[in-house]
Formats: C-alpha cells, structure tokens, sequence
C-alpha cells in the first residue's frame, strides 16, 4: 500500500468569520429597516432592490469563502495541492529540485500568495509550510497545521526511495 499524507485546512480563525458576520449584519439590518418596516435606512437611504442585491451578495461571498478550503495530498509520486474551488496543481516528485519544512512567516496575508521569497504561497492560516524548489525553477510553499505528521511522512518517504 502507498503511504499518503492528506490535510484539509480552512480559515476558521475568529475575527475573520467576526468580520465577515458583522458587514454582513448591516444589510440584513438595512433589508428590515427598510423593506419591513417601511423606514429609510440612513440619510440618502439606498433603493430597496439595491439593499437586497447587497444582502444577497453579502451571503453569497459569505457562502464562497465558507467553501474555500486547502487540501494537501501527498505520495510516493506526486504533490496534489487543491485550494478549492480556486486553484488545483499536481507536482510530480520527479520535477522537485528541493523541499524542507520551513517558517515562510507573514506573506501578506492568507489564500494564495504570488511573488514571495517561496514563489506562489497556499496557506489559511499559520506560517509554517513545505517548501518546494521545482527543476524548471519555480517554487511553492504549502502551508501546513500538521508539520510534524508532514515531517514523519516525509522523513519516512525518504527513507523508503
């Protein structure tokens, strides 16, 4: 049987579900003003079909980031990185130059991040990562919340070539 390392990670850190609920509540607190009870919400109060179009959008975005999730596979061939629904590579071990456990620490924020010292950054939370230098040049870094299991994998894997 084939040894695989798998991790699934999304963004559930708190002020940012705190953040998104909180613009959130404005429309929906607009929509009842407004629509409901039959009151202007604010000074220059937007049309009722406007408020409705921002509600839905708001829930929407809420929705989509709700569903973004990274999804790490590993194997004796190939590296499958899936950061859903947004991005999805599969590296061949046979194209990796390099890789290590590194600290890539704040790359400007989580998701994917492009043009960093680690080349394209997949990551939700965190600063630690499995970096990798391909043969072509390019380089990636996968975030991780479980880099010693990632390490045993990889240390085991190494062992087994």
């Amino acid at each position: 049987m084939n040894p695989t390392f798998k991790e699934v990670q999304r963004f559930t850190q708190w002020w940012i579900w705190a953040l998104l609920i909180g613009i959130t509540l404005i429309p929906i607190y607009g929509v009842l003003q407004q629509v409901v009870f039959g009151q202007t919400f604010g000074d220059n109060p937007m049309s009722d079909t406007g408020l409705l179009i921002f509600l839905v959008s708001m829930l929407v975005f809420d929705y989509c980031f709700w569903m973004l999730r990274l999804i790490t596979e590993i194997d004796a061939t190939t590296i499958k990185i899936n950061f859903f629904p947004l991005a999805k590579r599969e590296i061949r071990w046979t194209e990796v130059k390099t890789y290590q456990i590194v600290d890539y620490g704040f790359v400007g924020g989580w998701g994917i991040r492009l043009g960093t010292k680690y080349g394209t950054v997949y990551n939700t939370k965190g600063r630690i990562g499995l970096a990798l230098e391909l043969t072509d040049g390019k380089k990636y870094c996968i975030g991780t919340q479980k880099e010693e299991e990632m390490a045993v994998f990889l240390r085991e894997m190494e062992g087994e070539k």
